[in-house]
């Protein structure tokens, strides 16, 4: 029987909390019991959750619990509660894409990685905040206010998945789902300290939907661990026939994470994104981060080559996939001021042929960057240009200052949406009592080689801090 009365894990990972529950050390429903607690307690301060899933989730893990009881096979994520951001489909939950103009029905299915993480026997405890549609990369929201970062009240969790990041670095939950079109997914896990993997372009599923934001966009997940992620993209990767991109299948399992052969990492600090410099302390973290892989035994060569400005590639794209959102809306007429530029923009500025021309465009550019993986076999560079900003970026702008608000955070990241190649904010330490983060970027479909080097670092100095509150 279980002990009920064993003290709680708050900072327990996703292959813990399957472990303990699959051998009775604890049950489904104490797992959930013990998020959903975390959950009331934090969010006041946090704002991370828009919605939670209380009584649902409960059910749900009891239904897991019986499972197990009854001797049925367990699925790897078995009881383990996970948070999904506000764009995924969630059956019988609304899908408020950060904002109000969805209304309030409830989606008919899940989407299909909220399907796989369910099958996987995950359950969903609740759906974490983001800007409206996912546009900016600060968690700043008409509905929902400001998310903070569990690191310091004052700063930015980033965006757009801040809410998962939030709720993952603070604890709340073991991992939490996160979608990433220019850098959603690595720039709020560098700034809570968490680690971020954006995947293969087509490596996870995005339907119902065929894609995110054209060539952009792929869904994946937030963890406080390298191996947490490594299982998650086991579950997740694969798609299906209604999507529009479509990686080739993994040919080995992502949790094989030992050590491989020595690397050829080129460090690169230049970014194409004009008058952006990155800021002393990420330099420092990109340095420090050389200097444990080299003892590590990689070889590490700074290379003085200019990452290229994708926005002629990338703003058409972003634009054309917010009208495109928007379009979908119940209720258009209670969008967000600055979304309602952004769609006028795109009429105007946006038709078929800038859009086509803008991925071809992209494809050119990834023909480009590649190149560099005939020298390298991954990339270091720093994930943001400078440390998380203090929160209210944008209080009181309009479209043009939020966007110029927004290159500095996507200087080193948007790039690799408009290419496709997988990469990951690694956590990299304090400074000022704020996390930093570094990138590590693989060649295409080089998922597993980014996860086992960042776990490799993760060995010889693991991250474990925890955020005061």
């Amino acid at each position: 029987m279980t002990d009920s009365t064993a003290a709680p894990l708050p900072y327990a990972g996703v292959a813990e909390t399957a472990a303990e529950v699959r051998a009775g050390k604890t049950t489904a429903a104490e797992a959930v019991d013990q998020a959903l607690e975390r959950i009331e307690r934090a969010e006041p301060r946090l704002r991370a959750f828009p919605l939670v899933l209380a009584e649902r989730a409960r059910a749900e893990a009891a239904e897991r619990d019986a499972r197990q009881a009854a001797g049925a096979p367990l699925g790897p994520l078995h009881g383990v509660p996970i948070a999904v951001k506000d764009e995924l489909d969630v059956a019988g939950a609304p899908t408020g894409y950060g904002g109000v103009a969805a209304g309030s029905g409830p989606a008919d299915a899940d989407a299909e990685v909220v399907r796989r993480l369910r099958a996987a026997g995950a359950v969903i405890v609740g759906k974490t905040a983001m800007p409206e549609f996912g546009i900016w990369p600060y968690t700043e929201s008409a509905a929902v206010g400001h998310t903070r970062n569990p690191w310091s009240a004052r700063h930015t969790p980033g965006g757009s998945s801040g809410g998962s990041a939030a709720a993952v670095a603070a604890g709340l939950v073991p991992a939490a789902t996160g979608a990433d079109s220019g850098g959603s997914i690595r720039i709020p896990a560098a700034c809570c300290g968490v680690f971020g993997l954006k995947p293969q372009r087509g490596r996870v599923s995005s339907a119902p939907r065929p894609d995110l934001w054209g060539a952009l966009g792929t869904i994946g997940v937030l963890t406080r661990t390298v191996a947490d992620s490594a299982l998650l993209y086991d579950v997740l990767a694969g798609t299906v026939a209604a999507d529009r991109w479509h990686a080739p299948a993994p040919t080995s399992s992502y949790t094989d994470l030992e050590p491989g052969p020595r690397l050829r990492i080129g460090l690169l600090l230049r970014t194409g994104a004009p008058g952006i410099t990155a800021a002393p302390s990420c330099v420092a973290a990109v340095r420090e981060t050389a200097e444990a892989l080299a003892r590590l035994g990689h070889e590490i060569v700074e290379d003085r080559y200019r990452l290229p400005d994708p926005t002629d590639a990338f703003l058409p794209q972003v634009i054309n996939g917010v009208r495109a959102d928007a379009g979908r809306m119940p209720h258009p007429e209670l969008l967000e001021p600055r979304t309602r530029a952004v769609i006028r923009l795109g009429r105007v500025t946006v038709p078929q042929a800038v859009l086509r021309w803008s991925e071809r465009r992209g494809e050119r550019l990834t023909a480009r960057v590649n190149r560099l993986f005939d020298r390298y076999d991954l990339l270091l560079t720093p994930t943001l240009a400078g440390p998380p900003p203090p929160i209210g970026r944008l209080d009181g702008t309009g479209m043009v200052r939020a966007t110029l608000r927004t290159v500095p955070m996507i200087a080193y990241t948007a790039l690799w949406n408009v290419c496709g190649n997988p990469a990951a904010a690694v956590p990299s330490g304090f400074a000022d009592g704020l996390p930093r983060s570094v990138q590590l970027v693989g060649p295409p479909n080089g998922e597993h080689t980014v996860l086992r080097v960042a776990a490799e670092l993760e060995r010889v100095r693991p991250w474990t801090a925890v955020p005061p509150g």
